[in-house]
Order: structure tokens, then sequence, then C-alpha cells
């Protein structure tokens, strides 16, 4: 049986690092997420519902949208199947040393590429929330491949 047509395209995964703007963070893995304009330059994101991240960016409009590198396959447990209302991820990224800091926002530092967006409008989406975004800066970190759904499906990550 052939795959529905939105599960054929290998997308790029991404994690969210975003703040509550009280000192907490969190991260969250995101595939919902692409170029909308190039001039001036603009993001679409889509956060599930019910996410410390959606919280998050719906109270604090700037968020980073970190570009995964293929090495970091293993971080889609944590930040994508532990939920940041139960879990404090950022105690964890920090035990194990995988974060720096870039524009006052803890970021993965293995991550090849990282943006800063600031959310100028949102729109429902079903089960997620979709927030039109201005890119306010960026910063090329590392060399290397994406991180996207095919590794996920060959580590047995994703079923779709």
């Amino acid at each position: 049986m052939p795959k529905r047509p939105w599960n054929r395209v290998n997308l790029p995964v991404y994690s969210i690092s975003s703040t509550d703007g009280k000192g907490n963070f969190n991260m969250h893995i995101i595939t919902y997420a692409n170029q909308i304009s190039m001039n001036p330059k603009r993001f679409v994101c889509g956060i599930y519902e019910g996410t410390k991240t959606l919280e998050n960016v719906v109270g604090h409009k700037e968020f980073v949208l970190q570009l995964l590198s293929e090495k970091q396959y293993r971080l889609v447990d944590l930040l994508g199947k532990k939920s940041g209302h139960q879990f404090n991820k950022m105690e964890r990224l920090e035990k194990r040393k995988l974060i720096t800091e870039w524009n006052g926002f803890p970021v993965l530092k293995d991550a090849l590429a990282v943006i800063l967006l600031s959310a100028i409008s949102s729109f429902p989406g079903g089960d997620h929330t979709g927030f039109l975004c201005d890119v306010v800066q960026y910063k090329n970190l590392n060399e290397g491949d994406p991180l996207t759904l095919d590794t996920l499906r060959a580590h047995k990550l994703i079923r779709i």
C-alpha cells in the first residue's frame, strides 16, 4: 500500500526553543515549518495543540527555530515524545551538555542553523496552531546533513 501523499515528502526536522518570558524555556520537535515569503523573509510554523511550546509562543511571540542535524535523531524521544508540562527537557539537555546560548535562548549546540522568529499572526489549523513569523535573525552553526523524516523512519522513531 503506497503512503498517503502528505507522508511521501521527506521533510526536515526542526526543534523550537521557546520561553514564557520569565526565564523558563522549553524545546519541542516540529516538522510543520516552511519558508513562505522571500521578501520579507517569513516562515509559517505549526505547533501542536496542548503543548508547553504552544503556551509559550502564544504568550511570548519570539522563539528560535533550530534546523537539526541528522546526528541528532536521538533527541526526538526527549523533545518530541515527552511533554514540557510534566518533564523538564532543559534540565536533561543541560546535564548532557548539549546547550549553548544564542540571542537569549538556549539552543542545541549541534544544530545546523538557528533562526530567531517573531510570530506576527496565528490561525487555527486543526490539531496544530499555525504561526506566520518574521525572520528576525539567523545563524549557521555547523556543517552537515539535516535531520529528515526518512532518518526518523529508518530508526523506527515514526511510522508515517
